[in-house]
């Protein structure tokens, strides 16, 4: 109960989850990335040590994105352990991203086939059957 709680009573704390702040908070009333897509498959990987002294003035969620990211994490894994939305994740990976302190791995968006000879040495070996 927050009324059993000592001291002031804000709006924005529940005595059983404790601080909730909205997504939109997170992200300065953002909606869209500054850079970047980062699709949900895109690696993440840290260009900076956990704990380095340029993550100190940064929100919480970008220090943990930090700390994730020191071996390569999808980005959609890095939404799930943060558990924020996809959105919320993408705008705070921009902000990494901008202040190079992650790298992006977006996977190749052009489709690779294979090559013409081995396309025909397959079928030769179909109709062989």
């Amino acid at each position: 109960m927050q009324d059993d709680l000592p001291g002031p009573h804000h709006d924005w704390l529940d005595s059983d989850a404790g601080p909730v702040v909205r997504p939109y908070m997170m992200t300065g009333g953002r909606v869209r990335p500054a850079i970047g897509g980062f699709d949900l498959v895109a690696f993440v990987v840290a260009a900076v040590p956990s704990g380095d002294s340029r993550a100190d003035p940064l929100q919480p969620e970008h220090r943990q994105i930090l700390r994730l990211s020191q071996e390569p994490i999808s980005v959609a894994e890095v939404a799930s352990y943060l558990d924020l939305p996809l959105g919320v994740v993408r705008i705070l990976l921009a902000d990494l991203l901008t202040a190079d302190l992650i790298a992006m791995h977006e996977p190749s968006s052009a489709p690779s086939f294979p090559e013409d000879d081995i396309l025909k040495a397959v079928v030769n070996g179909l109709r062989a059957l």
